[in-house]
């Protein structure tokens, strides 16, 4: 398998006889919580099939201080493989190291902290029968907190609900997220991996090339769940507003790709995101946070946007 800065990594492709199983659910950790990876171990393993239609494998970034062979040996025996990268990769280097490592028609990567409910698996293996032509298939999320309480709820998709190739879903928000979302082991080894030149966003880029080449489609049904939390990496992205930052680069991918992208919508959405994000790290008295949220705004908006929101901000005053 091949990694460059700016190309998605080349997958290598799987003899016939060794795409051996159905689904391959790859579990990539980094110094992971016990209870988290517990639910997440247990969401899958209460409703898999045997080990001939289901490869589960825990792929840890090389974590130090924590024994993760001997914590997934206690939740889940022998029916969950170990492998360990050999140092860290990160990210994209850890996801890409899942996909080369699957031996499944479908690769469902599923995060140490997130899980799936009930018919998850059975519910999309109907709508792989279904729609054998699409790449890419989904189901809704929630949003979780720290305890597993439902916060909100990705929304219905009803353009990628009959299937389609068109991604415009995707251009300016994240409408659905990473652990409901499975991707054919051959659309990665024909269009690459994750690019390891993203961090917040790879997972958008890699769900937009998959429907534009292949097709995509979302289930209407809420079948997943993602787990929102400070100490993940994707609050430490967002605490530095790399985020934003990495949505910039994402948006220059977009435009130079899909001749649809309208370039000014998405920096208003930019814009109006920072803004978003800096109320609502001063309301959770971050101030470091909501000063990098707020540098990002004055170092994008125009003079005459400045302009206007210091009129706004003197009216309200009074």
């Amino acid at each position: 398998m091949k990694t460059d800065r700016h190309n998605p990594a080349a997958i290598d492709p799987l003899p016939e006889k060794s795409c051996r199983f159905f689904w391959s659910v790859m579990i990539p950790t980094y110094r992971p919580q016990e209870t988290y990876l517990r639910q997440t171990l247990e969401s899958v393993l209460s409703q898999a099939p045997g080990p001939e239609q289901m490869q589960i494998e825990v792929v840890d970034d090389a974590s130090p201080d924590v024994d993760v062979a001997a914590l997934v040996r206690s939740i889940a025996g022998g029916r969950v493989a170990f492998s360990r990268t050999t140092k860290n990769l990160g990210l994209a280097g850890c996801w890409n190291t899942c996909i080369g490592r699957a031996r499944g028609q479908w690769v469902h990567i599923l995060h140490q902290d997130d899980y799936v409910l009930p018919e998850f698996y059975q519910t999309l293996a109907r709508a792989a029968a279904r729609h054998p032509e699409v790449g890419l298939l989904a189901t809704r999320s929630f949003f979780v907190d720290a305890e597993a309480v439902v916060i909100s709820v990705s929304p219905r998709l009803k353009n990628l609900e009959g299937g389609t190739r068109a991604a415009d879903d995707l251009f300016y928000s994240a409408p659905f997220q990473c652990p409901g979302v499975v991707v054919k082991r051959s659309v990665y080894e024909a269009r690459g991996g994750f690019r390891t030149d993203l961090a917040y966003t790879l997972d958008l880029e890699m769900w937009a090339r998959a429907i534009s080449a292949t097709g995509g489609l979302l289930t209407p049904e809420v079948l997943a769940c993602y787990r929102q939390s400070d100490s993940n990496e994707t609050g430490r992205l967002l605490r530095t507003a790399e985020n934003l930052r990495d949505i910039d680069r994402l948006n220059k991918i977009f435009s130079d790709r899909h001749p649809g992208f309208d370039g000014r919508l998405a920096r208003g959405h930019q814009l109006a995101r920072s803004l978003q994000m800096a109320a609502l790290f001063e309301s959770k008295k971050n101030p470091a946070a909501a000063a990098a949220a707020w540098d990002y705004w004055k170092k994008n908006a125009t003079p005459a946007e400045r302009l206007r929101r210091l009129i706004g901000s003197v009216i309200r005053k009074h």
